[in-house]
């Protein structure tokens, strides 16, 4: 350890001249022409996530798994501590990309094929990177489409988390450098995902009344539609949470610089999508995840209309499919998960009933209006408890 005398610390500044000459502004993100496909982007700093963010998450979002708010109860489950929300982790992965990935970005276009492949638990630090797999011009001077697949690691080196995403990114207006990334840089995609997780063991009743009693697998049946009671009003809370999360897209916390786009997006700073993802998920846990051992994860889903402060959004839940999970006294559970804003989910199904179910992106060709109410569509797998005998 290196020890030295505290210097006095001199004012300096009458005494240098200014240059404006030597003035710097340094810009962060990539514009379309740095996405070359192959290329990887190790995403720059480490999160480590303690025990307090990783209940502050669990609670604020409203979550009732208590997988991710009891460490006795996740150990009962044969896990070495409380998990940190599946969620949660996606959105710090996500967040630590935004630099090279979507910076730049004017949309989220969705995301694709997320899979959760190891617990995450308080301690851990996870690290980022992405790989191009591959870049749509759509005309000169248009912006374009980048599709990135990204892993999440913990310090072991292990994948936790891969998903993929596209991203529509502006080209670079005249001539510059490039900064595209390492195409020989590693990246160690799992390529057969497996997840391994505890047997599942015979509880206590004191542990059994942690849950509801109508949220193991047999309480569920396909069709089954689920308009989940509360909803939450989105405060300025939002942009302390995209700090926290580190996502670095000044879409979500510059009044300055959302004011200065035009289109949809232009106006209050836009809440961080991930950030609208957890809160729908959390409000749908008492009624559907409450009892889940895991999050399996999700197929490609879509931010349909963007949220700002004030908005107050609600989820619903369809059941499209059940089967027998992978361990003894478990059931996989498919579902369509969608979000609505600023009308009750109910009075939202009433309006639109079956439509409600359908792609938005799907609504075009089928000679469909677009729900301006409906904020957000995925599909979803989880791994529920049976009721246990």
């Amino acid at each position: 350890m290196a020890k030295f005398k505290a210097p006095l610390i001199e004012e300096k500044s009458a005494a240098v001249s200014v240059d404006l000459s030597r003035k710097q502004q340094k810009q962060y993100g990539r514009y379309l022409q740095d996405f070359n496909q192959g290329d990887v982007f190790i995403h720059p700093r480490a999160f480590t996530i303690d025990r307090s963010f990783a209940q502050e998450y669990a609670t604020v979002f409203h979550d009732a798994c208590p997988l991710f708010l009891s460490a006795p109860y996740a150990q009962a489950h044969g896990f070495q501590d409380l998990l940190v929300h599946p969620l949660q982790v996606f959105n710090v992965v996500l967040s630590l990309g935004v630099q090279n990935n979507s910076e730049k970005a004017i949309a989220n276009l969705g995301y694709y094929n997320v899979q959760f492949l190891q617990p995450v638990y308080p301690g851990d630090t996870i690290t980022a990177r992405s790989k191009v797999l591959d870049r749509r011009e759509r005309g000169e001077g248009k912006p374009g489409i980048v599709h990135v697949k990204t892993l999440g690691m913990n310090q072991n080196g292990q994948v936790v988390i891969q998903y993929e995403r596209k991203i529509m990114i502006p080209p670079r207006k005249g001539d510059g450098p490039s900064h595209g990334g390492d195409p020989s840089a590693p990246f160690p995609e799992v390529m057969d995902p497996q997840v391994e997780l505890p047997d599942l063991k015979k509880l206590s009743p004191d542990m059994l009344a942690h849950t509801g009693s109508n949220t193991y697998f047999e309480d569920f049946q396909v069709g089954d539609i689920f308009v989940h009671q509360n909803m939450r009003t989105i405060t300025d809370e939002h942009v302390p949470w995209t700090y926290r999360m580190g996502n670095t897209h000044p879409l979500h916390y510059d009044r300055l610089y959302s004011q200065s786009l035009s289109g949809p997006m232009s106006g209050e700073p836009i809440v961080y999508g991930g950030l609208v993802f957890g809160w729908l998920a959390g409000m749908a846990s008492r009624d559907t995840s409450e009892n889940m051992l895991w999050d399996l994860g999700y197929t490609e889903g879509y931010h349909t209309q963007p949220a700002i402060s004030g908005d107050t959004v609600g989820a619903i839940t369809r059941v499209l499919a059940l089967e027998d999970g992978p361990m003894p006294g478990t059931g996989v559970l498919h579902a369509q998960f969608i979000g609505v804003k600023n009308k009750r989910p109910a009075e939202v199904l009433e309006e639109h009933g079956e439509d409600l179910f359908i792609k938005e992106n799907d609504k075009k060709d089928l000679g469909k209006e677009k729900i301006a109410s409906k904020i957000f569509e995925i599909e979803r797998k989880i791994l529920i408890k049976k009721r246990p005998s």
